[in-house]
């Protein structure tokens, strides 16, 4: 079990979080468009796994932008914002804000992606959402970088990871 902080006081997360050098977990989520949206179906691209617990919150939202607008000019890349909202909020979000580089996908549907991924929120007033974490998977499906943000509230480290995704290059 990992542990994180919201607002300087400690959160449980459960289950074990995927470490660089590992092969990404399978998963099944829900599109923007309630179609669901797998690893298989997203192999031979590079993945920029942005998980986070609401689109409605400023750290989540600036993390969103941001990775829309460093993903505009990169080949062969996806960027994939993960959070427990539903896909029309999510969708709302984006089209009010004109992101078009970024997928946004949901776990409404797939309670235990967040488990296997091990960013499950266990306990406390954020339980059932996720904390916020960044992966960078290659091609292949191999994690080449992990950020498991240990304040909710902070922003994750944007130079490292996307050094990490330029390195695929």
């Amino acid at each position: 079990m990992s542990q994180v902080t919201f607002q300087g006081e400690p959160v449980a997360i459960s289950g074990s979080f995927v470490q660089a050098g590992s092969q990404l977990p399978s998963f099944t989520l829900t599109s923007s468009t309630l179609e669901e949206i797998k690893w298989s179906d997203l192999c031979g691209t590079k993945l920029v796994i942005n998980v986070f617990p609401s689109i409605d919150t400023p750290v989540c939202a600036a993390s969103v932008r941001r990775f829309n607008k460093e993903a505009s000019h990169l080949e062969n890349v996806v960027v994939l914002c993960i959070s427990a909202d539903l896909p029309f909020a999510a969708n709302r979000f984006c089209a009010i804000e004109g992101l078009k580089n970024v997928r946004t996908a949901s776990f409404f549907r797939s309670p235990l992606f967040t488990e296997h991924f091990g960013v499950k929120i266990s306990e406390g007033p954020l339980e059932g959402l996720s904390a916020r974490a960044i992966l960078i998977v290659d091609e292949e499906g191999l994690v080449t970088y992990s950020e498991l943000v240990s304040e909710i509230t902070n922003e994750p480290n944007y130079t490292a990871a996307l050094d990490a995704l330029n390195a695929l290059s």
